[in-house]
């Protein structure tokens, strides 16, 4: 939605096309040079930030709607998505926190009562991870503002979003063992070294710097290439690849990176 008149018409006539009392919420997490950050949203006329998410088409499935959410905030298609788990406390949204006089000014409402966006709502949760570096943020006609957060440093965020971020970094991390997610995050040549800070970095914690590396080659995950990358006098470490078969075959079995 970019416009007034569409942001009206998604408030009076929304539930035509979305389904009412259920929504998606993305924690989307960006990584690049061992940094690991968490985006954003500020809405309109709201003090505090949120997890970007939204409403579901009625001619969408839950991960269609999920995928279309997260490329419209960051630009970027086909990041790795996953959906964890489904948010329904009866007061975690608290519409008495909403400043509804600004939002009736703009809708030309006369009242919420009886509005279909102002019942209870349950949420489906979703997480996707991207390089940060590589997105293009937008808003639009509801929020104000987007932007990346560093993980360890995040704002209080509205309705139960805490509550939601918590769950998606620990599902992300125990995901590690299990998908892709490397696979996803790294160029197709990479140094151990890059390897092994992706996952330092993701998982939250120190892996040993030796052994990590060694158990991923024991297991026949990476290939070793004839390349090398020079990033300096007399520095000049080897060029690594996926084996794609072999790596997706272990993930369904279950890594121990630790």
């Amino acid at each position: 939605m970019q416009t007034e008149e569409e942001f009206k018409d998604f408030i009076l006539n929304g539930h035509l096309h979305y389904i009412p009392n259920v929504s998606i919420d993305c924690a989307i997490f960006g990584y690049h040079e061992q940094q690991l950050k968490l985006l954003l949203i500020k809405h309109r006329n709201m003090d505090s930030w949120s997890l970007p998410g939204g409403h579901i088409k009625r001619t969408e499935k839950l991960v269609e709607a999920a995928t279309r959410n997260v490329k419209v905030r960051t630009g970027v298609d086909n990041l790795f998505l996953q959906q964890f788990k489904t948010f329904g406390d009866p007061d975690r949204i608290q519409f008495d926190k909403f400043d509804k006089k600004k939002w009736l000014e703009i809708t030309g409402l006369v009242s919420w009562e009886g509005n279909w966006l102002m019942n209870q709502t349950i949420t489906v949760g979703f997480y996707a991870i991207t390089d940060f570096s590589k997105t293009i943020l937008q808003t639009d006609i509801s929020t104000e503002a987007c932007a990346w957060f560093d993980i360890g440093s995040l704002p209080p965020l509205e309705f139960d979003h805490d509550e939601i971020v918590r769950d998606a970094l620990h599902t992300m991390r125990l995901h590690l063992y299990h998908y892709p997610i490397g696979l996803n995050m790294l160029p197709e040549k990479f140094t151990l070294s890059e390897i092994h800070a992706l996952y330092e970095t993701l998982l939250g914690k120190k892996l040993d710097i030796s052994n990590f590396p060694k158990k991923l080659i024991a297991l026949k995950l990476l290939k070793k290439l004839e390349e090398k990358r020079s990033i300096g006098a007399h520095r000049s470490p080897h060029l690594y690849s996926f084996d794609k078969e072999k790596y997706e075959l272990a993930l369904k079995e279950g890594l121990v990176l630790s």
